[in-house]
Parts: structure tokens; C-alpha cells; sequence
């Protein structure tokens, strides 16, 4: 894993704009993971990145039916892992079949499940910060495509850098 940086934000909707802002940066086949501790922001982290790919029905964490599909200017396929008990069921959710060159795949919870990702794949681990809104975010690239990405991605964070 190649370490990208960090940012902060200090409320839910600056949470969803860092995932706006990060949409822009998305490209067909990217498989992004978010991880943290419940209640850090994973799933507004994932609607400010749908926003962001221009989704405009209601995201919601798919923690009860496992995934979701949007259609934005990217196919955007959303999915909670928390309720998975053994890999073979991350494996029997098809995710190697969601992979594709015409989709993005959001995986919260997806940490749990690192033996079944691709090699190509951004992780995003979200924690809380000092304040009850505040959240940070570690960011760090698998693979050659996120790696390449690697400077533009700094430069988003740089803009978050010391916002909490």
C-alpha cells in the first residue's frame, strides 16, 4: 500500500463534500474501501461520492441487502460487508463480477473482507476526531492505476488538510 495522506472534516456535510470532491477522481473499474469504527462517516463519506458521480436518488447503507446500484455518469455500486461472517460470503456476493470497466464499487466494511479484494483499490479509513463532528481520514492506493493517481489525490487532501 502506497500511504497517500490524510484529511479532516468537521461536520457531516463536509464529510459528503470530501466525497464529492473525490468522485472527480473516479474512474471506471475503481474499487474504493472504506473503513473505520461505526458512526465515523463511511456512508456519508459514499453519498457525497455518489453526489459526486452525479447520482440523484437517495444513498443509504446497504447494510441489510448487502449492495445497492446507482446510475450516475459512473455505475456506482454500493456495498455494506459488516453482516458477512465468513469470506466465502464476500466471495459468494459476486464482488469480482461487480468489478467492471463501466462501474465504481464502494465497499463499507471492506477491510474485513482485504483477502477477497482486487490488488487495485483505494482504502479509506475514516476515525473519529476531537470534537462529535469531527472525523479524520487515512487514505492509501493499491496498485498501478491508484498509484499513478497517487499526486492528484494528494492534492485533494491538501485541500481538507487541517480543517478539524
Amino acid at each position: 500500500m502506497i500511504e497517500i495522506g490524510s484529511a479532516s472534516t468537521t461536520s457531516v456535510e463536509g464529510t459528503r463534500e470530501l466525497g464529492r470532491e473525490l468522485a472527480a477522481v473516479a474512474r471506471p473499474g475503481d474499487v474504493l474501501v472504506l473503513a473505520g469504527d461505526l458512526g465515523t462517516g463511511k456512508t456519508a463519506l459514499a453519498q457525497g461520492f455518489a453526489g459526486g458521480l452525479g447520482v440523484t436518488e437517495r444513498v443509504t447503507s446497504p447494510t441489510f441487502i448487502l449492495a445497492r446500484t446507482y446510475e450516475g455518469r459512473l455505475r456506482l455500486h454500493h456495498l455494506d460487508v459488516y453482516r458477512l461472517d465468513h469470506l466465502q460470503e464476500a466471495e459468494d456476493l459476486g464482488l469480482a463480477e461487480l468489478v467492471d470497466d463501466r462501474s465504481v464499487t464502494l465497499i463499507e466494511w471492506g477491510d474485513v473482507i482485504a483477502p477477497t479484494l482486487p490488488p487495485e483499490h483505494l482504502e479509506l479509513r475514516l476515525a473519529y476526531g476531537a470534537g462529535p463532528d469531527d472525523r479524520t481520514m487515512r487514505m492509501a492506493a493499491a496498485g498501478r492505476s491508484w498509484g499513478e493517481r497517487a499526486d492528484e489525490l494528494r492534492r485533494l487532501l491538501g485541500r481538507w488538510a487541517g480543517v478539524a
